[in-house]
């Protein structure tokens, strides 16, 4: 099968499991656990007994999938071991079926496990070990109560061997629960992310998001990408536009029909596809080593999808690429993501159109050189040399072409049949650089922390500017200056000031055309005053 020597994983839990110790291992996805535990379930599996000996539990039906295959592969030199998947959008009597030629080996989802569970067309009372792929995501996909159903009516003696990417609460439960004394596998770097995996984020405004995502396309001559989205919705939008500029895309997500994943995941693994566009519980059965590149064309929402999806990439020793598109206050996500993975995220700006008209330009070359390598162009030189020949004959000005002017022609003609991308992207600040300049604004007049986000006044301001002579806490100053100031004073108040002062001590008010002619009021601040005094002065009553 091409092995030459057993990952970090396999080397530790073959043993154990070839001992019958129950197991807790962790490592990341693409490590080569299916064999760790493929390979000694294998060679323990009795061909001689038609009941069900093993049982592998996995979180999607594309895993499941690829988990037979891959122990179908393993059993070529074990005649008699028969391996089943079962698993939801194939018909149940199918299965039924294929479950009568009495298969030793299991492969399934829990949802389709339970059905058989029912119907009696899977009992597990001869069960001799049970499995858990990928646990954390059967956790995060809401299957912890069928897992239970499932352990529990597993016999007790039997080998629990539970992998998982990570170790959230629920796993150490189950744990807890189910596995008798287990050895804790433990695999994982320093980064719990590929250390041959470049990663990059770009801050993009959603709306320019596809325009990037094609330019990323053509700038890296990307030849298979997996494009990840959060919603069912979001993979159509995408797909539809990839697919109205020319790109050899397909979309992969829950609601589609068991044989169109199938048709679709095919064409993928054989490069007929280059882009394909996934939801993350449907992209958990995808296992292709040559994936160059995944894009987060969403912000994944939890730290751990984040870790199983650039892990699609940089497999069997490959390097890789990721990408991660990021709107507004997502960067603070994407920081807990760095802290969770222990990883370098690098930003990065979105490829120019320059770029992309580069790329595009060597690309053409670099198959125009193979052309060359290959032969055979005598006649086609003889053509193009007839042809300048000609067009510096017939031209009435000065100009004069050469071959090189012929070759530039004919890359632009087939520029023009390519998806270069003519549509300019605005420019976005980045969002806590754009935060650190309001914040600047708002406490350029504070100072230090206590009151920096204060609202100050205008004499606090100028004091602030002018400098403060006494050397006293400006703002306490202030404070104190804002006490002292003279309330406003109502009209009556203002009335009485200004019938004592005209020693009229009687008069207990005064019309506001008193004021007027005292100057006390401004008509302009205070509108209407003017319209009603000639009212007061016609009928005689006072303000």
């Amino acid at each position: 099968m091409g092995f030459e020597e057993a990952t970090p994983i396999q080397a530790e839990a073959i043993p154990l499991i070839l001992e019958g110790r129950d197991i807790l291992g962790q490592a990341q996805t693409g490590t080569g656990e299916t064999c760790a535990y493929g390979i000694p379930h294998i060679e323990k599996t009795d061909p001689d007994d038609a009941g069900i000996q093993y049982l592998v539990l996995a979180p999607t039906r594309e895993l499941a999938i690829q988990i037979a295959d891959e122990m179908h592969e393993l059993t070529k030199y074990h005649e008699g071991i028969r391996i089943l998947a079962v698993y939801g959008g194939q018909p149940i009597d199918r299965q039924i079926l294929a479950l009568k030629k009495r298969p030793q080996i299991i492969v399934g989802t829990p949802g389709r496990v339970m059905d058989h569970m029912r119907r009696k067309t899977i009992r597990l009372d001869q069960l001799s070990g049970i499995i858990l792929d990928e646990a954390d995501e059967m956790l995060n996909m809401g299957f912890k109560e069928d897992i239970d159903i499932i352990l529990a009516d597993t016999p007790e003696s039997i080998q629990r061997i539970l992998f998982s990417a990570t170790m959230p609460k629920g796993i150490l439960e189950l744990t807890n629960r189910y596995l008798k004394d287990p050895v804790h596998v433990r695999i994982v770097p320093k980064q719990m992310t590929v250390s041959n995996i470049e990663q990059f984020y770009i801050e993009v405004r959603e709306a320019s998001k596809i325009e990037i995502l094609c330019r990323l396309i053509e700038s890296e001559r990307i030849k298979l990408a997996l494009i990840f989205c959060n919603t069912k919705r979001k993979v159509d939008d995408v797909y539809e536009k990839l697919q109205t500029r020319g790109y050899s895309a397909e979309a992969l997500h829950g609601d589609m029909k068991q044989i169109s994943r199938t048709r679709v995941m095919n064409r993928f693994r054989s490069g007929e596809v280059e882009l394909l566009v996934a939801t993350d519980v449907a992209a958990r059965g995808i296992d292709v080593n040559n994936i160059e590149v995944v894009i987060n064309y969403d912000l994944p929402q939890d730290e751990e999808y984040y870790v199983h999806r650039i892990g699609r990439t940089a497999r069997a020793g490959r390097s890789g690429k990721a990408y991660t598109f990021i709107v507004g206050r997502e960067i603070f996500d994407l920081k807990k993501i760095q802290q969770f993975t222990r990883s370098n995220i690098t930003c990065t700006q979105p490829p120019s159109l320059v770029q992309v008209a580069e790329t595009q330009v060597f690309d053409i070359l670099d198959k125009t050189r193979s052309i060359m390598a290959e032969g055979g162009l005598d006649n086609y030189l003889h053509a193009v040399e007839q042809f300048v020949s000609d067009l510096n004959a017939t031209e009435d000005d000065q100009t004069f072409y050469t071959t090189a002017d012929v070759a530039a022609a004919l890359i632009r003609q087939a520029l023009g049949q390519r998806r270069l991308q003519t549509k300019e992207i605005e420019s976005v600040v980045p969002y806590e650089e754009m935060i650190a300049r309001k914040n600047k604004e708002r406490n350029q007049f504070a100072d230090g922390k206590r009151y920096a986000n204060r609202p100050v006044t205008r004499d606090f301001q100028d004091a602030l500017l002018t400098g403060n002579p006494h050397g006293e806490d400006l703002a306490t100053e202030t404070n104190k200056r804002d006490k002292k100031k003279p309330k406003k004073k109502s009209v009556p108040d203002m009335a009485r000031t200004e019938a004592a002062k005209a020693g009229k001590k009687g008069k207990e008010s005064a019309t506001r055309h008193d004021f007027y002619k005292a100057g006390k009021l401004d008509k302009k601040a205070r509108p209407g005053f003017k319209k009603d005094t000639k009212k007061h002065e016609k009928s005689g009553r006072k303000a």
